[in-house]
């Protein structure tokens, strides 16, 4: 069990597709089953403990059936657990929830301004595309062999936009420079690693790396003299609306965590795949997602809060959300563990290329890992593991 783990007071997952629930309340908030008391209001569930009420506010459209809320088996954790079913039911206004992510927020004849997510200074002049092209997923070079029936017609050559257009690929944009990148974006050719040294054939592959001059953050990079790849996880694009300024800046790790929960959603979808490998811009694995299912809505508060505060939002986690939202439930494996099923696990992955790629940069990698095992962290302990996978959510 990590050393960062705390004790859970209650934990509730609602499934919307099944209409039901899972409710778990910690021992030292609640003895037994009698201890616990569950009813329901108008988009709220409450729970009354030895240890005081708590109030959780439920998603638009989502209602707890009263007297629906069983006591089932805890299983191994029985001794630090207490684990009930309930019902609910899912009105048509939970199920219309809409997407604020940057692939489907960008339209061809609309403006947009483009901002630095750590400190929101604007990168380039407002852009009024004429196309936004999807580009082909992020495996498609290695299967062009399969399309055509003369040599590859794209070696040596790239995919890059014209002044006007807008490039998306999985997990970033292609967009042309303009005049203000002199004075926004700073660039410079990445680091050499221990690796790197060892083969000075890669050292001509290294990347240009693009940041923004206000706060150095690394947001992509320069694939040709006039075009920029930008990570969707490191600019905010607006909707240019007259002199709006734009807003203050989320916190960087829920930023992060909605926009890469987004992205596997839309991704899962469009390709009906729930596995991903998320991966450094050199190909090397870093982190396996294995998507278990994405209409689950969370709610959690640690036992030195149960009592001490009134409410709590549906999703707040294992962190402060400024708005109720759903998650995704994801198994995960850490490429760098060296325990021996885990290994076997990356290694099965990779011998049957399993897993759609999602390539981030390094650092982002590493922060979106400290996302995922905080979330891991903050579960029951009943639920933080699953066969040789390690479980976390992550709010949309």
């Amino acid at each position: 069990m990590p050393a960062r783990t705390h004790g859970v007071g209650v934990f509730m997952e609602l499934r919307k597709r099944l209409q039901s629930g899972l409710l778990i309340v910690g021992t030292d908030v609640a003895r037994s089953p009698t201890d616990v008391v569950v009813t329901g209001g108008d988009s709220s569930l409450h729970i009354r403990t030895p240890r005081g009420e708590l109030s959780l506010t439920l998603p638009a459209g989502v209602t707890f059936q009263q007297e629906s809320c069983i006591p089932t088996p805890a299983g191994d954790s029985c001794g630090e657990e207490l684990h009930f079913r309930l019902r609910i039911n899912v009105g048509r206004r939970a199920d219309e929830e809409t997407s604020d992510s940057v692939m489907e927020t960008l339209q061809a004849k609309e403006t947009y301004c483009f901002h630095c997510q750590s400190c929101m200074t604007r990168l380039l002049e407002d852009r009024a595309f004429k196309r936004v092209l999807p580009l082909p997923n992020g495996n498609w070079n290695a299967i062009v062999d399969e399309w055509c029936c003369h040599p590859d017609p794209f070696a040596n050559r790239k995919l890059v936009p014209r002044a006007e257009d807008c490039l998306l690929g999985d997990t970033f944009i292609l967009v042309a420079r303009d005049g203000s990148c002199a004075q926004t974006l700073s660039e410079e050719v990445s680091p050499v690693g221990p690796e790197d040294r060892q083969d000075p054939k890669k050292a001509c592959r290294r990347l240009k790396l693009i940041s923004c001059t206000s706060c150095s953050l690394v947001l992509g990079e320069a694939v040709a003299p006039e075009s920029l790849k930008l990570y969707i996880t490191q600019v905010v694009v607006e909707r240019a609306v007259g002199d709006r300024k734009p807003e203050v800046s989320l916190n960087r790790s829920v930023f992060l965590e909605r926009t890469v929960a987004a992205r596997l959603l839309q991704l899962s979808n469009s390709m009906s795949t729930f596995h991903f490998s998320v991966q450094t811009p050199d190909g090397k694995a870093f982190l396996l997602l294995w998507l278990l299912n994405s209409d689950s809505i969370i709610a959690s508060t640690p036992q030195t809060s149960v009592g001490a505060e009134r409410s709590i939002s549906s999703a707040a986690l294992h962190s402060p959300s400024p708005r109720a939202a759903g998650a995704l439930k994801l198994l995960y494996v850490n490429c760098s563990d060296t325990g021996t099923q885990q290994r076997e696990i990356v290694t099965s992955w990779e011998v049957n290329a399993i897993g759609h790629p999602v390539v981030l940069p390094l650092k982002v990698c590493e922060e979106l890992l400290r996302v995922i095992d905080d979330s891991n962290c903050a579960l029951p302990a009943s639920m933080r593991c699953m066969r040789s996978y390690e479980v976390a959510y992550l709010r949309l």
